[in-house]
């Protein structure tokens, strides 16, 4: 029982003194380690834990030590609540903003939108006006016209009613032939009134004598 007893506690103290397993998982740990303290990246709360005795923990960076991450150079702090989560977006919509050329354009386009608005508003002001005063200037037209048509006809009207009034005789027959058209065209559907026409232009130049 005593040789067994020595023969763990020999093997225990020879495992104890060199594990090969155990000396390359820390090497690789602590090459890892310094890689990340390379790259700026420090350990996290598990791998702290675990790191080898006898090796310092590199530091953890300032942005996580004050409660935030530094992406590309701007500081996103840890969300608080709805206030936080709006100013992220907020932030976020800031950064992916459209360029400047985009803006200026639009404000460009805008710009000459307005622009050409007004110029058709004025435009259709300007033609309105004209309209209205070119029916003014045609209705006071119309109404000169008309009221020369009326005064031609009223003076037509009253010189036949006097001529016809008038009894001068050997005048009767002057007075029919000015009632008839002696136009000598006709049309093909007429009849033909040719000699009633010389009767009356005789009667007319050579009236019956009574």
């Amino acid at each position: 029982m005593a040789d067994d007893f020595g023969f763990f506690s020999s093997s225990e103290g020879a495992g104890a003194e060199e594990d090969p397993a155990a000396a390359f998982l820390a090497q690789q740990e602590s090459e890892i380690a310094v890689i990340e303290n390379d790259e700026g990246f420090g350990p996290t709360d598990g791998e702290s834990a675990t790191a080898p005795a006898g090796q310092a923990a590199p530091p953890e960076p300032a942005g996580f030590q004050n409660g935030g991450a530094t992406v590309n150079g701007d500081v996103f702090q840890e969300s608080n609540g709805p206030t936080d989560a709006y100013a992220a977006i907020a932030k976020a919509d800031r950064l992916t903003q459209e360029p400047e050329s985009i803006r200026k354009w639009r404000e460009e386009q805008k710009k000459r939108l307005e622009e050409l608005d007004a110029a058709s508003k004025v435009t259709e002001q300007e033609w309105r006006e004209k309209a209205k005063k070119d029916l003014e200037e045609w209705n006071l037209r119309q109404n000169e016209q008309m009221e020369k048509n009326r005064a031609n006809n009223r003076a037509s009207e009253e010189a036949f009613l006097k001529e016809s009034k008038e009894e001068t005789p050997g005048s009767e027959w002057e007075k029919v032939a000015q009632l008839c058209d002696f136009n000598p065209k006709s049309s093909k559907q007429s009849k033909d009134v040719s000699r009633m026409r010389s009767v009356l232009i005789s009667l007319k130049q050579t009236p019956l004598s009574r």
